[in-house]
């Protein structure tokens, strides 16, 4: 059974940092990432990374945020810094098994003064 258990998010002033990580079991993966959704908007992509280490980066976050992956341990991480406040959403994580893709339920974001 594969599992996705994420855990980083909270509440930030605009500039702060957090490191969000993601810790999957039950697959091999290939492709593993981060995804943002806003209340009303559609998921978006915040980060991808493979195994073999090539990234996909949101123009929106690209130079503030950071994605890494531990194919030993099936984590993979996003810091996050320089936040602002429409970085506020609800983060999820993605991992793709054989054939499928796999969402974490998610956490929450929120960045405010």
């Amino acid at each position: 059974q594969v599992q996705l258990v994420e855990s980083g998010g909270g509440s930030v002033q605009p500039g702060g940092s957090l490191r969000l990580s993601c810790a999957a079991s039950g697959s091999i993966f290939s492709t593993m990432g981060w995804y943002r959704q806003d209340p009303g908007k559609e998921r978006e992509l915040v980060a991808t990374i493979t195994r073999g280490g090539n990234t996909n980066i949101a123009d929106s976050v690209k130079g503030r945020f950071t994605i890494s992956r531990d194919n030993a341990k099936n984590t993979v991480n996003v810091q996050t810094n320089s936040l602002k406040p429409e970085d506020t959403a609800v983060y999820y994580c993605y991992a793709r098994g054989i054939g499928v893709g796999y969402w974490g339920k998610g956490t929450l974001v929120t960045v405010s003064s």
